[in-house]
């Protein structure tokens, strides 16, 4: 079935109906089967420079347990490679202008602790993906000696950082080139194979050619199930390569409700969500990254009052919801990108929330990723223009959600009959009927999630 349409009734698409032989018959839009375990993935992200005063992959070993009894699933590594030393920012330099694709950068340790962190998160039900940079290396990496044929050239026959950006650290590759599309294969496969890795985070995935992921893929995909999330947003990523893709229009969408608040960004994200992008999809949605935190600024000051409602609808809406470390500890500050940086690891007020937000998400069917869980479907209430209600109903259970997006207080009455039924307060566990007669206040920046009663 397709998404369903804003407040009415599913209809079918060629993107998410069961494929048949006729050619008239509609087809699934994704070819591939998403691994089991990404199903109800909630990811984690962890910048390794920064996240212990270490900054190693076995002081990060020491967290696995903590991160594990919080329930993520997915833990994403920035690169783990060398990083080069000629025209380097800063004292340590960007993760992302790599020397070695087959190294491990020595600040983090050696290639046996980086085995031992992901052996350590297999034991305890948690899988790893490595930060992948195919789009460009640095300027010192030994490829650009041996194979200068495979990086890009102006017209004056020189190397070239990535057009329209400052990137200065780094130059790009040509991918008109086959060997550098083996190579880049097969260092792929090595770390599925040899490493024991889970998969991979692309940066910049839509300035390579998609062709060479939907191959990369397929290759990876004879050794194991693996998870890939592409750093791009385009639904053509979905049909053969990527798993999950930003959504950088809902992050966008929720920044501006935090600025002017109402209604109508997420309506429109939702409109065309519903409308134009594959059911079966995981769009990833988040309210902090390595780049939001670092150039953009701090989560909580960027969302201001809506912050924990912002939060809230990342786990309960639509999409793959991501952690950036330090989030769960209240990471108020910037961290450094070419610098050391380390993250204050105290008990944070969201820490408690984020935990139950994943266990809900977990539990609840109708709340999984794509089209494994459900769509939403808008209820309609009398505040439309500042109070999002919806509900995503499965064959096992669904969710029925409120949220005021403004800084006024609202008393919420709702029509139609599709949210009638029995719950439970998802964050409380009390009982609650809801039926025609029910209504709400909520206070600025409120929300209600409601699970159905088992």
């Amino acid at each position: 079935m397709m998404k369903s349409l804003l407040g009415g009734m599913a209809a079918l698409s060629l993107f998410a109906a069961p494929a048949m032989a006729g050619p008239y018959d509609p087809a699934p839009y994704v070819k591939f089967e998403h691994a089991d375990w990404a199903k109800d993935a909630v990811l984690y992200q962890i910048n390794t420079r920064q996240f212990t005063k270490e900054g190693t992959f076995d002081a990060a070993r020491e967290h696995l347990p903590r991160l594990a009894e919080m329930g993520v699933d997915i833990l994403w590594l920035m690169p783990v490679h060398p990083i080069g030393e000629k025209n380097r920012k800063g004292g340590l330099g960007s993760p992302y202008s790599v020397k070695d694709y087959r190294g491990v950068n020595p600040e983090f340790g050696t290639v046996e602790d980086l085995k031992e962190f992901v052996d350590a998160a297999h034991e305890l039900g948690m899988h790893v993906i490595l930060d992948w940079v195919a789009n460009h290396s640095s300027w010192d990496n030994h490829l650009v000696t041996e194979h200068p044929e495979w990086y890009y050239h102006t017209p004056e026959g020189e190397f070239s950082s990535t057009p329209g950006t400052d990137w200065s650290d780094i130059i790009d590759f040509d991918y008109s080139q086959p060997g550098l599309r083996k190579y880049m294969t097969e260092s792929l496969v090595y770390w599925v194979r040899d490493v024991g890795i889970d998969g991979y985070r692309a940066d910049v995935a839509g300035f390579v050619p998609l062709d060479f992921w939907e191959n990369a893929r397929a290759e990876l995909e004879e050794v194991k199930p693996v998870f890939m999330l592409a750093e791009w947003e385009q639904r053509d990523m979905h049909q053969r390569a990527f798993d999950a893709t930003y959504a950088w229009s809902w992050k966008e969408a929720m920044q501006k409700i935090a600025e002017e608040g109402g209604t109508g960004p997420l309506n429109s994200f939702y409109y065309e969500d519903t409308n134009s992008w594959p059911d079966d999809a995981y769009r990833m949605v988040y309210t902090s990254n390595h780049d939001q935190n670092s150039w953009d600024g701090v989560a909580s000051e960027i969302y201001g009052d809506s912050y924990e409602a912002a939060i809230v609808m990342s786990f309960v809406g639509e999409g793959l919801p991501l952690i950036y470390n330090g989030q769960e500890a209240d990471l108020g500050h910037q961290l450094e990108f070419f610098e050391k940086d380390e993250i204050i690891w105290d008990k944070g007020q969201y820490a408690d929330l984020f935990r139950k937000l994943i266990s809900l998400k977990h539990e609840t069917k109708a709340l999984w990723n794509g089209g494994a869980g459900a769509p939403i479907l808008r209820v309609p209430n009398d505040h439309p223009d500042t109070v999002f209600s919806f509900m995503r109903a499965g064959d096992e259970d669904k969710i029925f959600a409120v949220f005021n997006l403004s800084d006024e207080t609202a008393t919420v009455s709702f029509s139609k009959a599709r949210h009638h039924g029995n719950y439970r307060d998802a964050f409380t566990g009390r009982r609650a009927r809801i039926g025609e007669a029910t209504s709400f206040e909520l206070g600025p920046w409120g929300y209600r999630v409601f699970r159905t009663e088992n």
